[in-house]
């Protein structure tokens, strides 16, 4: 089906935009999520989480980029890249585009979805009501906390406002408590909290157990015999790589996580996955011994990320770049289905002593894009070819796809993101009206209740 058009609001059998076509029967363990996913920042994927943390399946809606015009402004992202967002992330079970804007009950009922999840804030369609009206009447709605701090609009204010704030200097510090705003009890309290998130962001497709392995690195001002070693210091404890698994490294700013990223990330799981196919990682009788010696089988490849700071990106790109801080790149990161580790601060070139010291032995191979974002003098990944483990992914319709494309999206076309803006202000006040009169009235009928 092609990604630009539109769906009448309820198929005809065989005319649903995401298999399977045939109704399935309604469980309360299959939750529905929907919304626009514009910027695939970690909000969204709390949002998710949190969801299928509800279930045992999360199918996805995505609103299509006219339905988004229509009820909230010009979207940024096309449908085509804000569904490959959504498929990538841990917990999305299944994607849905052209799902409606104001929720509808065949929709959920045809995927086999008893609730509906949505953050508790209201968000109404363009004629200022709710957009979830219909399955709170029936019963079928439930609440999550939405994530403070973070939405679609934020990040578009920074880029319009080109502002600085979000900058985080040391991430270890902010964690501990040590840095930020506010007294001391404030800050260690908010340290808490980004750990606590950060280690939910780390769980495996489940959203319970823990699943990546999360670190930060330092480089040690300590001569061990004849060099100087990397300091790697873990944060979260997680899934280690298992026997036979391929160590390899990727790592980048991956400001504005995006397709961009996400094709990269996909590409690099591809073109490892095929190697160990073609070296019989998957027969079935060297699957069997897996099984037989760990009591589960796994993946043949496990993929380390290292995202850089702030400072180090501001530095090349310069502005206010990058526009989402290292907590919230990273973030983004740790919850793509194709992770299973994180490197917080990794240094812009990836040398033979960061390389040989890694966390799990020096890496089977560090992979890069086909494109870089900036124009170098020097090659960041010199260490790599001299150690023979470089390599690049193929080329693919997203790679031009990154935060410069995305900001000159914004700025292209300002006239419209600023009417947004504007826009969601107003909106914002009504749909705040709403949710203290929803709150009322429920707070009218439990007291009737009494």
């Amino acid at each position: 089906m092609p990604l630009d058009g539109t769906l009448e609001l309820t198929p005809r059998p065989g005319g649903w935009p995401a298999d399977p076509q045939q109704d399935v029967s309604i469980s309360k363990d299959r939750i529905w999520v929907d919304g626009c996913f514009d910027f695939s920042h970690h909000g969204h994927a709390g949002a998710m989480l949190q969801a299928r943390r509800l279930g045992n399946e999360l199918i996805v809606g995505v609103h299509s980029d006219e339905a988004i015009m229509e009820n909230k402004g010009p979207s940024v992202m096309t449908l085509r890249e804000r569904i490959a967002a959504v498929d990538a992330c841990r917990w999305s079970s299944l994607t849905v585009p052209y799902a409606p804007y104001v929720t509808a009950i065949p929709w959920i009922d045809h995927y086999g979805c008893k609730y509906v999840v949505h953050g508790d804030d209201v968000t109404s369609d363009s004629s200022g009501e709710d957009c979830y009206r219909f399955v709170k009447k029936a019963g079928r709605f439930k609440v999550v906390k939405r994530t403070p701090g973070i939405s679609t609009t934020d990040l578009v204010g920074r880029m319009l406002l080109c502002t600085k704030g979000h900058f985080i200097k040391s991430l270890t510090k902010l964690m501990a408590g040590e840095e930020g705003h506010g007294s001391d009890l404030e800050r260690h309290q908010l340290g808490k909290e980004l750990s606590q998130r950060m280690k939910d962001y780390a769980s495996d497709s489940t959203g319970h157990n823990p699943w990546c392995e999360v670190w930060s690195w330092a480089e040690s001002n300590t001569v061990w015999g004849d060099r100087r070693k990397d300091v790697f210091s873990q944060i979260i404890n997680g899934q280690a790589p298992r026997k036979g698994q391929r160590i390899v490294y990727v790592d980048g700013g991956f400001d504005l996580f995006s397709s961009g990223h996400i094709e990269f990330l996909r590409l690099v799981a591809e073109e490892e996955g095929e190697a160990a196919r073609r070296q019989g990682w998957f027969d079935k009788d060297v699957q069997d011994q897996r099984i037989r010696e760990n009591r589960v089988d796994f993946g043949p490849v496990y993929i380390v990320a290292g995202v850089h700071d702030d400072e180090v990106i501001n530095s090349w790109k310069g502005l206010n770049y990058p526009i989402m801080n290292i907590y919230e790149r990273g973030l983004c990161v740790l919850q793509c289905r194709y992770i299973r580790a994180i490197i917080f601060s990794a240094p812009f070139t990836p040398t033979h002593t960061y390389l040989k010291d890694f966390p799990y032995g020096a890496p089977t191979a560090v992979y890069h894009g086909p494109t870089t974002y900036m124009p170098l003098a020097h090659d960041p990944y010199l260490a790599a070819r001299q150690m023979g483990v470089f390599r690049q992914v193929r080329s693919h319709d997203f790679q031009t796809v990154n935060a410069g494309e995305i900001v000159e999206r914004i700025l292209r076309s300002r006239e419209m993101y600023e009417e947004r803006q504007r826009l969601k202000g107003i909106k914002g006040i009504g749909e705040e009206a709403a949710q203290r009169r929803e709150a009322g009235e429920q707070g009218d009928l439990g007291a009737m209740g009494r």
